[in-house]
C-alpha cells in the first residue's frame, strides 16, 4: 500500500471528526434537516435555550452520547497505538494487558452479586456496576505487570503470555458466573459484554473527558521513546531512556483510559487494533504521526458504529460493540490479504 502524507491525512481526519459528530447529532429516531439542526444548535450556544424539542434532544440525548462515542473511540485507538509501539507487534491491543477481561469478570461480579447493582447511584458518573468493572480491569493489569516484572526489569514476552493466562483466568471466572446467574442477570452480563453507549448522559460525557485530555497530552509525549522502542530495548537503553520506567507509565495510562472506558461502554471490540493498524498502513510507524492520526480515526470510527447502531433497527438499538465488529474485523480481514499478496 502507497503510503500518505501525514499531514494531509490527519488534515483529513480532522475535518471528517466534525462532519462525523453533526451528522451523529442530526440522525436518530427524530431525523432533523440540518436547517434544523443548525437553529437548535444557535440557540444552545447563544442563550442556552432549550424550550424547542430539537435543541432539548440534542442537549439531553444526543450531544453527550456524540462525546462520550468521540472520547471512548480516541482512548481506545490511542491505546491501541501505544501497546503496539510497546509490543513491537501491529497487531497487539489493549486486551493484551488484561484490561477488558479484567473489566468484565469485575462487572460480572457485580451484577451477580448485587444483582441491583446499578441502582445504587453513581459517584461521578459512574454506576456500581462501572466502578466495579474498571476496578477489576485495573487490578488485571497490575496482576499481569507484577507477574511480568522482576529486579532485572519487565519482561514484555512474559507480560504477553502473562495477559494470556489472566484473560483465561477472567474468562472462566465470567463463564462460571453465568452458568450461575438467572436469565435476569444472564441478559445483563451479556448486553454489557456486547458494549453501547445507550446510557450516555452528561456525567458520564464529563468525566470520559476530563480523562481524555490528559491522556491525548500524555501519550504523544511519549512518541520519541516509541519510536526508539521499534528498534529494541537494548537500542533504547543506548539512546538514554528509562525503559522500566515508560513501560511502566505507559501501562498504568493504557490501563486507567481503557478501564475507564469499558467501565462507562463496556466492551467495544476492534477500535483498539484495527485503527492504529490502518494509520500505521497508510503512513507509517512513526508515532508522532500515528497516535494523533489514531486518535481521530478512533473517534470517527465510534461515532459512525453508533450512529448505525442507533437508526439500523429503529426505534431498536444495536449495541455499538456489534457494529464495531462488523464494521472493523472484514475491513481489517481485507487489509490482511492485500497485504499478503505483495509477498
Amino acid at each position: 500500500m502507497r503510503r500518505l502524507n501525514p499531514g494531509l491525512l490527519l488534515w483529513t481526519l480532522a475535518l471528517l471528526l466534525p462532519l462525523a459528530t453533526l451528522l451523529s447529532l442530526a440522525t436518530g429516531t427524530v431525523t432533523m434537516t440540518w436547517s434544523t439542526l443548525w437553529q437548535a444548535l444557535a440557540d444552545l450556544f447563544d442563550d442556552g435555550d432549550l424550550s424547542n424539542q430539537a435543541a432539548m434532544i440534542i442537549f439531553n440525548i444526543r450531544l453527550p452520547r456524540s462525546l462520550l462515542a468521540l472520547c471512548v473511540g480516541a482512548i481506545l485507538a490511542t491505546s491501541g497505538a501505544v501497546m503496539q509501539g510497546l509490543f513491537r507487534n501491529p497487531l497487539a491491543d489493549p486486551s493484551l494487558i488484561g484490561v477488558s477481561s479484567g473489566a468484565s469478570a469485575g462487572a460480572s461480579l457485580v451484577i451477580v452479586f448485587a444483582a441491583n447493582g446499578m441502582a445504587f447511584g453513581s459517584t461521578l458518573g459512574l454506576t456500581v456496576l462501572g466502578l466495579g468493572a474498571f476496578a477489576g480491569g485495573f487490578a488485571a493489569t497490575v496482576l499481569v505487570y507484577r507477574l511480568a516484572t522482576t529486579s532485572s526489569g519487565t519482561s514484555v514476552a512474559t507480560m504477553l503470555l502473562a495477559g494470556i493466562a489472566i484473560g483465561a483466568l477472567a474468562g472462566a471466572l465470567n463463564s462460571l458466573l453465568s452458568y450461575f446467574s438467572d436469565n435476569d442477570m444472564l441478559r445483563q452480563i451479556s448486553l454489557w459484554q456486547m458494549g453501547s453507549l445507550s446510557t450516555a448522559n452528561w456525567p458520564k460525557a464529563l468525566l470520559i473527558g476530563a480523562v481524555t485530555v490528559p491522556l491525548m497530552i500524555l501519550f504523544p509525549r511519549d512518541s520519541r521513546v516509541l519510536n526508539a522502542f521499534l528498534l529494541g530495548e537494548s537500542e533504547a537503553r543506548y539512546l538514554g531512556i528509562d525503559v522500566q520506567r515508560v513501560k511502566r507509565r505507559l501501562i498504568l495510562l493504557t490501563a486507567f483510559g481503557v478501564g475507564m472506558s469499558v467501565a462507562i461502554a463496556g466492551l467495544v471490540a476492534f477500535v483498539g487494533l484495527v485503527v492504529p493498524h490502518l494509520v500505521r498502513l497508510l503512513i507509517g510507524p512513526d508515532h508522532r504521526w500515528l497516535i494523533p492520526g489514531a486518535a481521530l480515526g478512533g473517534a470517527i470510527l465510534l461515532l459512525v458504529a453508533d450512529n448505525l447502531a442507533r437508526t439500523l433497527t429503529s426505534p431498536a438499538e444495536l449495541p455499538t460493540g456489534i457494529l464495531t465488529a462488523l464494521l472493523g474485523a472484514p475491513f481489517f480481514v481485507a487489509l490482511l490479504v492485500q497485504q499478503r499478496q505483495r509477498f
